[in-house]
């Protein structure tokens, strides 16, 4: 199976899309596996520097580059924040654009659940308000989207936490 090309784009030999292919600049954006888990950790709430570095499980300065190549890609925003008698910090969220990432990231989290877990996902996605799963699909049909802070993420059933995972909370469970 193959998608199909319009009549002029039909000889493949006759065209290049070259350095303009979105997939492409996607991969260059998310190069790394530390990018990647970074956005992973910002839909799952994490926001400090600190956190990131303890959830992606790498070193200081790898999430420090991750978090500097989505920030000048403006997917992620540094927002100050200051804790009483502390010196004032910077905290990490996500802008439009990396809201935007949210069915990519489901996608991949949805492909591997059902490729890569023997058919025993660790993790559930479920609309917060009705508690249905939330799946990725390429339709013509208009559908409703649903935003990160939508979602309710539950650890499934026979699935153990490993540590430093609580049950309840976006920030501490791993995906």
């Amino acid at each position: 199976m193959a998608m199909e090309f319009e009549e002029r784009l039909r000889d493949r030999d006759a065209w290049s899309i070259g350095d303009g292919c979105s997939a492409e600049r996607v991969l260059g954006l998310l190069s790394t596996k530390t990018v990647f888990l970074v956005v992973r950790e910002c839909f799952y709430g994490t926001r400090r520097f600190e956190d990131f570095v303890a959830r992606v499980g790498t070193s200081a300065p790898a999430v420090s580059r991750a978090l500097k190549q989505l920030e000048a890609a403006r997917v992620v925003a540094r927002v100050p924040y200051q804790e009483p008698g502390r010196r004032a910090r910077d905290e990490y969220r996500l802008t439009g654009a990396g809201e935007d990432l949210l069915p990519v990231f489901l996608s991949l989290m949805q492909w591997g659940d059902r490729h890569l877990q023997d058919g025993r996902p660790p993790l559930s996605f479920v609309e917060t308000g009705t508690g249905r799963a939330l799946g990725v699909r390429v339709t013509a049909d208009p559908v409703q989207e649903t935003t990160s802070d939508g979602i309710e993420i539950r650890l499934n059933p026979g699935r153990r936490r490993g540590r430093g995972e609580s049950g309840g909370s976006r920030e501490g469970t791993r995906g």
